[in-house]
């Protein structure tokens, strides 16, 4: 019984893998009582030039792929159609950059959930998914921008 919680800890942790791509470190902000858009971010790497098309969750009515900047003091919040993977380089999804915004929760979410994601992701002319869970941490997480 003991094995079994040990192997099903480090399977959780463990990153995710789909062909070329590499997932890490991915998660969620635990949202207050009654909000429905959260932050997601994760880490992301790619042993080909590739791109991040779109994000799907089971949990969620939507999931866009956001940038967030600052413009002359001024922070400046839009959606993106896509984020580009360059070979061998990993790209962060962090609070204050490029992240995800997950959007019409459909129920309640609260620190160590586990949300599954799917990345359909673009490299060449193959475009495949890749699956992966999120942990859902606690709002006293490093901060990041509400909407």
């Amino acid at each position: 019984m003991r094995l079994n919680a040990m192997i099903l800890a480090a399977l959780i942790a463990s990153p995710a893998w789909a062909a070329d791509i590499k997932v890490e470190n991915a998660w969620i902000r635990e949202p207050a009582p009654g909000q429905e858009v959260v932050g997601g971010f994760l880490d992301i790497t790619s042993q080909k030039d590739a791109t991040l098309l779109q994000v799907k969750s089971t949990v969620a009515g939507m999931v866009e792929l956001h940038e967030m900047s600052m413009n002359n003091g001024v922070m400046q919040m839009r959606p993106l159609d896509k984020i580009d993977l360059p070979k061998g380089k990993t790209v962060k999804l962090e609070p204050g950059g490029l992240h995800l915004m997950i959007e019409k929760l459909k129920k309640p979410l609260k620190a160590g959930d586990r949300v599954p994601l799917t990345l359909k992701v673009k490299t060449g002319a193959k475009i495949e998914d890749v699956q992966l869970t999120a942990e859902v941490r606690s709002m006293n997480a490093p901060a990041s921008h509400q909407h």
